[in-house]
């Protein structure tokens, strides 16, 4: 984050804070972040200027992130600038198993109009294209969660006679409407959504999950929004350790194969296949995730499902 993206709304405190970022450029961390305490102490209010100064000490290893992570919390319990995950980022286990909605909303928003030139042009994604590729025939109704600026549409345009897009950002679903592929669009915040008043043939989510967490609520619920025998597909970031899901310092969640083969199985999926795959590149460094396909059982009557979503 540039910290005076966001302004304090006090010449004094903004004046400290820039002084401070180039005492951080020169090396001098230490200075930099008692500097920003002493912007602090002209601005109290200002959740970015805590936000920064936990970065700072984090980054270091100087005392004290935690407790300015948790001041920004305090002061935006909506947590905008997810000052949660930072601050589960420092305990040995994660205590937290979702992100702050307003945290993923705002960062997306703020990424729309750059989104395609960066994961496509500089980090070479390619979920959508690994979800396509086991996909065949026809799907009837089709529903793209997560759908960001269209990507994933783009590949399931030709295989829907209707196809719908769900994001919980509005500046990424004005940049899927300009590309006019889909049927409907619609703002959906998909770690609480209701029981759903449709149905659907295939439901599909690239790289969503790593911004979910636990998954237990949208497997559910997507097990209630299928047509008996409809298919599921996405993907996720892999993790291989006997954790079912952990949070990088990437501030993305990744999940174990086992994880998601049971959550999957308890709501009533079938025919399940998870292949390995890389998703896309990060600093230079291939990101290793699962491609699954999943269809619901024909007789299932997502009675688990229905349980997880309305609990």
């Amino acid at each position: 984050m540039t910290p005076l993206q966001f302004s304090s709304g006090d010449l004094i405190a903004d004046r400290r804070a820039d002084y401070a970022e180039g005492l951080l450029a020169a090396g001098e961390a230490a200075a930099a972040a008692d500097l920003y305490r002493q912007a602090l102490e002209v601005a109290p209010g200002w959740v970015a200027g805590w936000y920064r100064l936990g970065e700072i000490r984090a980054e270091q290893d100087l005392p004290g992130a935690a407790e300015a992570f948790a001041e920004a919390l305090r002061l935006d319990p909506a947590d905008v600038m997810g000052a949660a995950l930072r601050l589960d980022l420092l305990r040995p286990r994660p205590a937290a198993e979702t992100m702050p909605s307003a945290f993923v909303e705002t960062l997306f928003d703020q990424y729309a109009s750059h989104f395609d030139a960066a994961l496509v042009g500089s980090l070479d994604y390619c979920a959508p294209q690994l979800i396509r590729a086991g996909l065949s025939g026809g799907h009837g109704r089709v529903l793209d969660l997560g759908c960001g600026t269209g990507l994933m549409g783009a590949e399931l345009r030709p295989l829907a006679d209707w196809l719908e897009g769900w994001d919980i950002s509005a500046e990424m679903l004005r940049e899927a409407e300009a590309k006019g592929i889909y049927d409907r669009l619609g703002k959906a915040d998909l770690s609480a959504l209701p029981v759903p008043a449709e149905r659907w043939d295939l439901v599909t989510a690239a790289d969503v999950f790593a911004y979910l967490g636990a998954l237990e609520r949208i497997v559910g619920w997507v097990a209630l929004a299928l047509v008996p025998g409809g298919s599921f597909a996405f993907t996720t970031e892999a993790h291989d350790g006997p954790e079912p899901l952990i949070l990088r310092e990437s501030r993305r969640y990744a999940h174990s194969e086992t994880y998601l083969r049971g959550l999957l199985a308890e709501a009533g999926f079938g025919e399940v296949t998870v292949r390995r795959a890389t998703l896309r590149r990060d600093r230079g460094a291939e990101i290793a995730g699962f491609v699954v396909l999943s269809r619901r059982n024909p007789d299932m009557m997502a009675a688990v499902g229905e349980a997880v979503v309305t609990a």
